[in-house]
Order: C-alpha cells, then sequence, then structure tokens
C-alpha cells in the first residue's frame, strides 16, 4: 500500500523567497522523478494559500505518481475549480472514479475529457496516450455496463423473446444505434406514430396484394423484355436545384411509372392490365398533381440506394417483391428485413432508410404509396386539399 503524505503545516507568514524556493525544489524533484520529495514542497505552497491551477495540476502528478489517492482527489478538485476543461484533470477523475468501481461516473468524466480532446488541433504526446486509454476505458466500462443490462432483461424475460421496440430501447440506451425519427424533407404531420415497418398482416389489402404476385410478375417479365419506358428512378429538376442526389440520372436504379403527376401513364398502363387492376383496389392517395404513385422499381447488380428520407409522413410506402435475387435487404431506421419474392414489405419512407443488391442479378419491386391507416377520413380530406393548393401555387393566384 502506497504510504500516505500528510500535508505538512508551515507556522507564520511565508515570504516570497521561501514560495519560490520551494516551488523550484517541487519542480526540480518531479522533473527527476522524485515525487516523494516534490509532493511535501507543493503542499506546503498550498497550505500558505498560494496554489494556483498550475500548481495544483502538479501536486496531481506527484500523488498520481505516489498512489496518494486522497491527495489526488483534492488536487484534482481544487485543480478543475479553476480550469474546468483541463482534459487530464477530467481523465484522472474518471480513473479515480473507475478505481472504486463507479463505472457511471467514471464514464461521464471520460466522455467529458474526450470531447475536449477531440475539439483540440493537437495534443502533446503523453496526453494523447492518457486521451487513448480514457477511450479504451470509457469502452470497457460501457461494455460492463451493457452486459449487465443485457443480463437483467435475460433474466426478467425468463427465456421468452425481448419485444423489439424494446430491444431497440436497449440498444439506443447503449449507443449501439441511434434515434430514428421521422424526416420528412417536405412536408411533417405531427402526431403520427414513430414506426418503422408496420405488420403487412394488419391490413387485408395485403394478401390480396401477395396473392397476385404471379400475375404482376408476369407483366413485369414482359416490361423488362422490352425495356421501353423504363429510365432512372432519380431525375434532375430543372426548375428545382440539385440536391447531389447519389443515383441522380442513373440508370442503375431505374423505374418503369403507371402514373405520372397522378394521372395514369396510357402506353404503360395499358400493358399492365392486372397490375393496374389490382393497384386501383389499394388505399392509394389520390391528390391531383401528386398521386397516385406507383412504378416496377429496378435495381442493377451491386447497387446501393444510399441513406435518405421521403417527403411526407402522411404515407407509408408499400413493396411487393417481383425478381428478387439473394443479399437484397431494406433498412428503415434501425430495422433490417431481407426482401423476399413475394413477401409485402411496408414501411415509413420519412424515417432514414437504404436498400442494397448485392447480388450478381437485377431485382425488381412493384412499388406505391398508400394514406397512414393512422389518418381518418376528415385529415384525408384536408391534407388532400393541402397537398393540391401547393400544387397549384402560384398558378391560382393569377
Amino acid at each position: 500500500m502506497a504510504k500516505k503524505l500528510a500535508m505538512p503545516r508551515i507556522g507564520g507568514a511565508m515570504d516570497q523567497t521561501q514560495l519560490e524556493n520551494l516551488a523550484r525544489t517541487g519542480m526540480d524533484a518531479l522533473a527527476a522523478g522524485d515525487a516523494a520529495k516534490a509532493l511535501p514542497a507543493f503542499l506546503a505552497i498550498a497550505d500558505a494559500g498560494r496554489a494556483t491551477g498550475r500548481l495544483w495540476s502538479m501536486i496531481a502528478d506527484a500523488a498520481e505518481q505516489l498512489g496518494n489517492h486522497a491527495v489526488l482527489d483534492r488536487a484534482l478538485d481544487m485543480q478543475l475549480a479553476e480550469t474546468p476543461g483541463d482534459i487530464l484533470a477530467l481523465i484522472r477523475k474518471g480513473d479515480a472514479h473507475a478505481r472504486t468501481g463507479d463505472d457511471r461516473a467514471a464514464v461521464g468524466w471520460y466522455q467529458h475529457a474526450l470531447s475536449r480532446a477531440a475539439q483540440m488541433d493537437q495534443i502533446d504526446p503523453a496526453l494523447a496516450r492518457r486521451v487513448e486509454a480514457a477511450q479504451a476505458a470509457a469502452n470497457a466500462a460501457a461494455s460492463r455496463f451493457e452486459a449487465h443490462l443485457h443480463a437483467q432483461v435475460a433474466d426478467a424475460a425468463n427465456g421468452r423473446a425481448v419485444p423489439a421496440r424494446f430491444a431497440e430501447s436497449l440498444a439506443i440506451l447503449t449507443g449501439r444505434q441511434p434515434v430514428q425519427l421521422q424526416q420528412p424533407t417536405s412536408f411533417y404531420y405531427p402526431g403520427l406514430p414513430q414506426i418503422a415497418f408496420y405488420d403487412p398482416a394488419a391490413f387485408a389489402w395485403a394478401k390480396r396484394l401477395e396473392d397476385a404476385y404471379d400475375d404482376v410478375r408476369a407483366e413485369l417479365e414482359a416490361v423488362l423484355a422490352d425495356a421501353h419506358g423504363i429510365a432512372p428512378y432519380v431525375q434532375a429538376d430543372p426548375s428545382r436545384p440539385n440536391r447531389g442526389h447519389a443515383l441522380l440520372n442513373d440508370a442503375r436504379w431505374s423505374a418503369f411509372h403507371f402514373f405520372q403527376d397522378g394521372v395514369p401513364l396510357a402506353e404503360n398502363a395499358a400493358r399492365c392490365p392486372k397490375t393496374m387492376a389490382l393497384l386501383n383496389t389499394m388505399p392509394l392517395p389520390h391528390i391531383a398533381g401528386r398521386s397516385p404513385m406507383a412504378l416496377f422499381s429496378i435495381l442493377q447488380p451491386k447497387t446501393h440506394i444510399p441513406p435518405h428520407w421521403g417527403m411526407l409522413n402522411t404515407r407509408l410506402i408499400c413493396h411487393l417483391p417481383l425478381i428478387v435475387p439473394d443479399k437484397c435487404r431494406l433498412r428503415v431506421g434501425n430495422y433490417e428485413r431481407p426482401v423476399e419474392a413475394g413477401k409485402v414489405l411496408l414501411f415509413d419512407d420519412s424515417i432514414e432508410h437504404e436498400a442494397w443488391n448485392e447480388s450478381d442479378e437485377v431485382r425488381v419491386i412493384l412499388l406505391f404509396e398508400v394514406w397512414r391507416p393512422e389518418l381518418d377520413d376528415a385529415e384525408r380530406t384536408m391534407l388532400k386539399t393541402l397537398f393540391e393548393a401547393v400544387s397549384l401555387y402560384p398558378s391560382s393566384a393569377a
């Protein structure tokens, strides 16, 4: 056990010469690696009421070398009172709590130190090593905390499956996943639930859609054989600024549209009569100048649709996968799903989402939008009016 050094008491006032001699003695001793000689000299200055933030830092240096935790803790408190952003002092406070097994407190100090260090352009090599050690200690503490939580949850579950949204909350708490919320790029409707994937079984029309798989796929194959009417999914609008989409005007993600600005494309519709008849039984929004929106979405091999958000949170996007090789998947928020032929996927595209076709073959889905089920008839009517008013402006004011 390290010997604890008592703080010496100096009787009477100390003149400047004595202070300077003590400071020189302490600094020379510390530079020579003699912390046992340096610490009493520094403490004598502190006892005389002449300590500065720099002196408390040197006291902390000496006390840490000697393992004198009582003096170290006091020095750190005094140092941080004067220089609250000192990175090394913050790390040492984290170390102090780690020694007592208080991981949660330790991580708080470490994270504050790491945040401060990340803001610096350059760090002294010795401090950089302490920062690396603090990061490792914080990671280890976080892992212990996460293991503890999972163990407690497993005991409570008693062999039962943990609900998906509870598992997500735990992953967010432990920093494994971010908070994923609706962030539509054009219009946000408040009060709607934050649900990434909806269960298709809750919608009667989804079964009807899956049952029509063979008919829709047959019409798709005829479209692919001809290829007329297929164009890049993301196309530049000359009346709007270029937002720099990674697949802008890129045929690797293409589409065969059934509607344009809410109006059926007669030629395309005529080529896929069964698909159009099926779409007419779905709860599609009908908004002049905007909806319905439905298409065959064609993703070429080795293509990734990068993370993005949809324009509105008043709709859901429905996928009926038609041609699906292996290694096709879809992520919405913190949830990832495999894409399986004939199995409907229904999701909120105002939550960040992305898709992959990592195979060597093309992937094609029938994609369309539907009203969110939480919106009642009155809300749908008002939203239709609002969206149409947006589309009409400014021509309606002429």
